[in-house]
């Protein structure tokens, strides 16, 4: 049976193809400065960080350098707590939080850690500003780039790599800085009488700076950071991000200042592209979520600043949610964030315990593997071990040494030992104690050690004491 099927006229649809050239140009980005309430925060927050990486290695405590990750001694000193090796938990339960964090922040909030926060956008900020008043808004860059080679051109590019070089060398004192002694290494840069190491960390750190924030910038954003392909993960209809309004905005097209939108057919967005040559990474936020926005606001500012000038309400781009957009309540308190929230509170309360708890001594048994036990002229039976104590904390403490877990026992060797700060003394003693004692092949027992400046500092080793009574007919 036949039947007339009704087409309906579809609304022809303009397909926007890949232009090659625009392709090649974007390779390089030119960024357009503005100023606005997101801008400002960005810079504020900017500055805090950039302050904090730069004082907190020279600050002193207690006479000493306060934040030091000491790798060729294998400590972490920072302010009063010394981390060793065996408190390797502290880093897996901070490592841990510090991803829940993240995670947290980022579920209800988007990616503002890569926006206002990420070394990456500080550092590429700084080389932007230099940039800007060595070669001039974004307009004369892309000018003074065509132009050939002049003397005004040769000096604003020399004053300006010269400014990144400084910038990068500076970065890299400071970072290494973090692991060795900042105020030897800052006299020995320039005294030029420092080592090997010191010097080729310094300047590997320091090409890694220049690399990243002169040239790489977006790239390091876009293609090379995990964090920008996995965050999708943890978005959601609920997740602030920065977003254009389709409905508000479209049509989009230009128009005179005085003139009536609606009599046009058009929407809010007046088509000037502001928002795109003021993205840092180079994308245009009208065509959707995409994963190279990094959320920094500035196109926000950016289309704030025309709305103004148009005398249209801002918030064309804003930061808000896909539910907030479609005209539903966006909804903070859900179990995804609730979740995360959960894991985080739990991880940094048992990283909060295992600071509390920790004891700042630690103690190591080792056996004397050449004899097992030995029979002394009294009939006694002697066991020999070599005590290895770390004093962990950044103070000489003067430990006692006890056994707890035999009976009428004696020790042979230094029961009383001062270990200095951040130092492993090694203590070989003799445990002795009479046959009739030992009941079993294998007793269980523990060293104990005590400071006797702070008799709260008690640690404990269980070992074993060895003794086969069939070797001398007491079975």
């Amino acid at each position: 049976m036949k039947q007339n099927i009704e087409v309906k006229s579809a609304k022809s649809v303009k397909i926007e193809r890949p232009d090659p050239s625009s392709q090649q140009s974007r390779s390089r980005i030119y960024v357009r400065d503005v100023k606005g309430t997101l801008e400002y925060f960005r810079r504020s927050f900017g500055f805090i960080l950039l302050a904090m990486f730069v004082l907190i290695p020279w600050i002193t405590y207690d006479g000493q350098q306060a934040v030091l990750l000491d790798i060729g001694e294998q400590r972490f000193r920072i302010f009063g707590m010394t981390l060793w090796p065996q408190d390797f938990t502290l880093v897996a339960w901070f490592s841990i939080a510090a991803a829940f964090a993240l995670f947290f922040v980022t579920t209800l909030f988007g990616r503002v850690w890569c926006g206002f926060m990420c070394p990456q956008t500080t550092w590429t900020f700084i080389f932007m500003w230099f940039e800007k008043k060595f070669e001039g808004s974004r307009n004369q860059r892309m000018k003074l780039d065509e132009r050939k080679m002049d003397f005004d051109k040769f000096w604003r590019k020399t004053a300006k790599q010269t400014a990144w070089v400084t910038v990068s060398l500076l970065t890299a004192l400071v970072f290494v800085g973090y692991f060795t002694d900042i105020r030897q290494l800052f006299i020995d840069f320039f005294t030029l009488n420092w080592s090997f190491w010191a010097a080729g960390s310094v300047i590997f750190f320091a090409f890694c700076t220049y690399g990243n924030a002169g040239y790489m910038r977006e790239i390091m954003c876009t293609h090379i950071c995990p964090y920008a392909r996995f965050q999708s993960v943890m978005f959601d209809k609920d997740t602030f991000t920065v977003s254009y309004d389709v409905e508000r905005g479209e049509p989009r097209g230009p128009r005179g200042r005085k003139q009536d939108p609606e009599k046009l057919g058009l929407g809010d967005c007046i088509d000037c592209n502001l928002c795109v040559q003021v993205c840092p990474t180079g994308i245009d936020i009208r065509n959707g979520l995409q994963y190279e926005c990094i959320n920094c606001g500035l196109c926000v500012d950016a289309c704030n600043g025309v709305m103004e000038k148009m005398r249209y309400p801002k918030g064309l781009i804003r930061y808000t949610t896909e539910r907030n957009l479609s005209g539903k309540v966006t909804r903070l308190f859900r179990a995804k964030s609730i979740g995360y929230f959960i894991g985080l509170i739990a991880v940094s309360t048992l990283l909060v315990w295992t600071v509390i708890s920790r004891v700042p001594v630690d103690i190591e048994v080792i056996r004397d593997r050449n004899q097992l036990f030995h029979e002394n002229i009294q009939g006694n039976i002697e066991n020999v071990y070599t005590l290895k104590l770390s004093n962990k904390s950044q103070q000489a403490q003067t430990y006692e040494l006890s056994v707890e877990g035999i009976e009428n026992y004696q020790l042979k060797g230094e029961t009383v030992r001062q270990v200095g700060a951040g130092e492993v003394a090694s203590v070989p003693v003799t445990v002795i104690v009479p046959p009739q004692q030992l009941k079993e092949q294998f007793t269980d027992f523990n060293f104990v050690i005590r400071s006797q400046e702070n008799p709260d500092i008690v640690e404990r080793q269980t070992t074993r004491f060895i003794y086969d009574p069939t070797r001398f007919g007491r079975f």
